[in-house]
């Protein structure tokens, strides 16, 4: 056997989806993603920071991106401000209301 083959229970289960622009795709790749992996093992979108004027408002009543919370749904789960730790809401000339974990901070 190789040493993946061995290790490979050992090893994070993590995927980290990059890009080098805004607006390629990142957000639906991950939530497809997201809906795939779920059916084999738990899964959970996280988006340490993100810049959106498009929100979400949790059960909890904290707010997080949309996308996060699309990505959530495609996990099969339920949307959480721990996956959306930080959402900067462009509010005009470089200026950002910002969210921290779901409240205005």
């Amino acid at each position: 056997m190789s040493y993946h083959q061995n290790n490979y229970n050992q090893m994070p289960k993590h995927l980290m989806i990059l890009g080098t622009a805004s607006h390629v795709g990142k957000s639906v790749l991950a939530a497809a993603f997201c809906h795939i992996f779920s059916k084999t093992a738990p899964t959970a979108p996280f988006k340490a920071q993100n810049m959106s004027l498009n929100s979400w408002i949790t059960k909890d009543g904290g707010e997080i991106g949309i996308a996060q919370a699309i990505q959530a749904w495609a996990a099969g789960i339920e949307p959480t401000v721990d996956m959306n730790p930080v959402l900067l809401k462009p509010k005009g000339d470089r200026i950002s209301q910002v969210i921290i974990l779901g409240r205005p901070a």
